[in-house]
């Protein structure tokens, strides 16, 4: 049995898939550069192969075939982003002989949010009310006309919180919390969450985004601990909730690299019927990709602690190191993916 993997040489994921693969005693998988992919190049994946497909990574030339000339870390794009990644898909999926261990209409279909949202929401998961939006005036005129006041703003085939707003107005007054700033001349993407009150600021962030699309949620409430809200991301292998992860922030992004940490698990696990509803939901945001090996499913739990929604679903969402499965086997998320592969479980 011979992997592959589609990433970037060097990113921490492939390594970490490498590190799983070779833990059951089989060769080292054979990368397959982004770069490549998305250059035309020749990729000399080997026959019969089981290809894992992953994240591009933050690569500056792979970033470059991807959005164009400029900044990786630059804010927006994500239309031309979008297109080139989907056609980097369908190539991966023409190569003769390879196996793949996810979809690529699915992968696709999950870096889309408005598309993902309308899969969950049409298979009966609890998500978020949503509405799209394509400028300032289209995002205050959906807020108005649903009456919802505090909403979560998300480009539509954006990634790690870039360019996401958490936004609220009351009257004649907004607040707006991003970790989008501009800085020499260009919006760019901060490691720190900011606040901004100031609304022709966060009208020129809305329009600017809005060109590639936007996705709407209502602002859900979230249960907190100590002060401070959090979320889980959930992975799924094989349509089985695995691993789990508590994130929690004092910003409305919980993401680990915008200041969010790892919380403790068991405060969640120890609330029988809340852990129960947590995994029910996985699994049933799992089954609306049935040809992906994995999933990372974002779980809401209410400020009630009962009530749960799920905010995105990610196709490259397994990236928790030094988190084994809840289960008890000390496996990490890779480890377990390999040994589904190897089951035949894809």
């Amino acid at each position: 049995m011979r992997f592959a993997v589609a990433g970037t040489p060097g990113d921490r994921r492939v390594g970490l898939f490498r590190d799983a693969v070779v833990g059951r005693g089989l060769a080292e998988p054979y990368v397959v550069p982004w770069v490549d992919v998305l250059a035309g190049r020749p990729l000399g994946v080997p026959e019969g192969a089981l290809l894992r497909i992953d994240s591009p990574g933050e690569d500056a030339a792979t970033d470059e075939l991807l959005r164009g000339p400029g900044d990786p870390a630059r804010v927006g794009g994500g239309s031309a982003w979008y297109k080139a990644f989907t056609a980097g898909l369908e190539r991966l999926a023409a190569l003769p002989g390879v196996r793949l261990l996810a979809d690529v209409s699915e992968i696709g279909v999950m870096f889309d949010k408005r598309r993902c949202h309308a899969k969950l929401a049409g298979a009966g998961v609890p998500v978020p009310p949503a509405f799209e939006a394509g400028s300032y005036a289209d995002l205050r005129d959906g807020m108005a006309g649903h009456g919802w006041a505090r909403v979560f703003v998300k480009p539509a085939h954006g990634s790690s919180a870039s360019g996401v707003i958490a936004f609220q107005a009351h009257g004649g007054r907004i607040k707006a919390v991003t970790s989008a700033c501009w800085i020499d001349g260009m919006w760019c993407n901060s490691l720190r969450v900011r606040t901004v009150t100031e609304e022709a600021e966060v009208r020129r962030l809305v329009d600017f985004l809005g060109g590639d699309g936007l996705h709407v949620e209502r602002w859900f409430p979230k249960a907190s601990v100590g002060g401070a809200a959090f979320d889980l991301r959930v992975v799924t292998v094989a349509g089985t909730p695995t691993h789990a992860v508590v994130r929690v922030g004092r910003a409305p992004m919980t993401n680990l690299h915008l200041g969010g940490v790892r919380g403790d698990l068991d405060v969640v696990r120890g609330r029988a019927p809340l852990w129960e509803r947590v995994l029910e939901v996985s699994a049933q945001a799992a089954a609306c990709f049935p040809g992906s090996l994995s999933t990372g499913v974002d779980v809401l739990v209410g400020a009630n602690w009962r009530s749960v929604a799920v905010a995105e679903v990610n196709a490259f969402g397994d990236l928790l190191p030094g988190l084994t499965d809840f289960s008890g086997y000390g496996r990490d998320t890779y480890a377990e993916q390999v040994r589904a592969a190897l089951d035949g479980r894809r």
